[in-house]
């Protein structure tokens, strides 16, 4: 099966807007292969609502919109995370309550 976020496919940058625009509304569970090879299922979004704040400030990961990978708020961790997009197994989300 050919990965839908992949750089390679005719539809991976589509596929990848598609995530974050899920992403800066819903928390997704996303199960990809981390690069020691092991599996990861993260509990993630880009929502305001679960970003760390300093002083009123939202903080944002700057490196977040690389072509190969994305960082994203992890919410079990509490902390930035980033999965590459060829690595990606799974989504998982539910829209609404």
């Amino acid at each position: 099966m050919e990965n839908m976020f992949s750089t390679e496919t005719k539809d991976g940058k589509h596929g990848r807007k598609w995530l974050m625009n899920l992403l800066e509304t819903e928390v997704v569970e996303i199960e990809f292969t981390k690069k020691d090879g092991t599996p990861r299922v993260m509990k993630c979004t880009l929502q305001e609502d679960f970003l760390p704040e300093v002083d009123g400030v939202i903080l944002i990961d700057k490196d977040r919109w690389k072509k190969d990978a994305l960082a994203v708020f992890d919410i079990e961790k509490n902390d930035w995370r980033s999965f590459r997009w060829d690595s990606v197994k799974s989504i998982k989300f539910t829209l609404g309550d």
